[in-house]
């Protein structure tokens, strides 16, 4: 079963899912970077920043583009 919630980071919502199979949270990229750049696109700089680190090496990042989290307003 896993738990949908929403965790707060200086006044910003984080979405999040709890997969209690793994023991681990689950963070929204996009919800982090909002919170951490204040970016007015803050989906854009997530997909620009991927591109970045990928063609730097880094295996940080998977080859997914976006997977689907529920919506801050349900």
């Amino acid at each position: 079963m896993k738990k949908h919630t929403v965790a707060l980071f200086e006044g910003k919502h984080i979405r999040r899912v709890w997969d209690e199979e793994h023991e681990k949270w689950w963070f929204s990229a996009v919800d982090v970077v909002l919170a951490l750049t204040d970016s007015p696109n803050p989906r854009s700089y997530w997909k620009v920043l991927k591109f970045r680190l990928k063609k730097e090496g880094s295996e940080v990042v998977t080859k997914c583009n976006q997977l689907k989290m529920a919506a801050a307003d349900g």
